[in-house]
């Protein structure tokens, strides 16, 4: 005897069987598709302007390290480094920027160049120091130096009062990132009281990043701007360290990394939106000419 019910239910069901299997090499061929779909490329290295500033001048050397030799050499040591690596990169058009002169004719001249030579981002190297009350005499080759072990590691700064602080910090961000994963340890003393009107935010505990508004390379720059403080040559260690060059290779690979990583994020901008931009900004930005940040050692940047 046939039951209606139950050759209905049969008859769905084996509907629904073949659904399924129907569906199966679509979805496998559609799977396949999505797979062999290549990632889209936004880097285009060849064109990304970046523009790397070697702190300081032979003129105004900057601090002093710990066995007497001047900030501007590890400076000048570093971004070349850097330089090298991002050619080799693919990055054609990152800039070695090399200011001669005194403090504040060098900082005129640094934002000068920026201005009139838009790029994709500018990255000021520098070396750490202290203020002058934490230091301790030591005699170094029969000569009084002055140092401070209490302190070492790198440090990122950015400003608020630029333009592209989101930028900026989208940079900083993934620059300590790197250093980060490459073992190395931020300074983390400039959130402490003690530093005073040298105290900062750090908005990136992670990163070690830290927010510096009133420096006027990142906050007049027409570009995401920040500025790296590669690590302490007045700690005693430290400053062999940053004389090393595989330990600069290391710093120069991070920081190659991380624009390459900016730069995917970021696409470049034709050189007349760089030239809207920088009219815009120059309309916009806050009169900045009188803001020159004081050094550790009493001299300006």
């Amino acid at each position: 005897m046939n039951h209606p019910w139950r050759v209905r239910t049969a008859w769905l069901l084996a509907a629904s069987l073949l659904t399924i299997f129907a569906a199966q090499p679509a979805r496998a061929q559609s799977t396949k598709a999505v797979a062999k779909k290549p990632a889209v490329a936004t880097c285009d290295r060849a064109n990304f302007r970046i523009i790397l500033d070697v702190g300081h001048s032979e003129e105004v050397p900057g601090a002093m390290s710990a066995r007497g030799q001047p900030e501007y050499s590890y400076n000048l040591a570093l971004t070349q480094k850097i330089h090298a690596k991002l050619q080799q990169a693919g990055f054609s058009k990152a800039h070695l920027l090399i200011t001669p002169g005194k403090a504040i004719a060098g900082l005129v001249s640094r934002v000068n160049y920026a201005s009139h030579n838009p790029g994709d981002l500018f990255l000021a190297i520098h070396h750490d120091a202290v203020p002058d009350s934490f230091l301790q005499k030591w005699s170094f080759e029969g000569k009084d130096r002055f140092y401070c072990d209490r302190f070492k590691g790198h440090s990122i700064f950015v400003s608020q009062h630029n333009n592209e602080y989101k930028e900026s910090l989208q940079f900083g961000r993934l620059l300590g990132m790197q250093l980060k994963a490459k073992g190395l340890q931020y300074a983390s003393h400039y959130t402490e009281k003690f530093m005073g009107r040298r105290q900062r935010q750090l908005v990136d505990a992670d990163a070690g990043v830290y927010r510096f508004d009133n420096l006027v390379v990142l906050m007049s720059t027409n570009m995401p701007a920040v500025l790296f403080e590669a690590g302490s040559i007045i700690n005693r260690d430290e400053e062999l360290l940053m004389g090393s060059s595989e330990h600069q290779d290391t710093l120069a690979s991070a920081v190659t990394t991380a624009v390459e990583n900016f730069c995917q994020m970021q696409a470049p901008r034709k050189i007349e939106q760089r030239i809207a931009r920088r009219q815009h900004e120059a309309a916009t930005s806050p009169a900045s000419s009188s803001v020159f940040p004081m050094l550790f050692n009493g001299s300006q940047q």
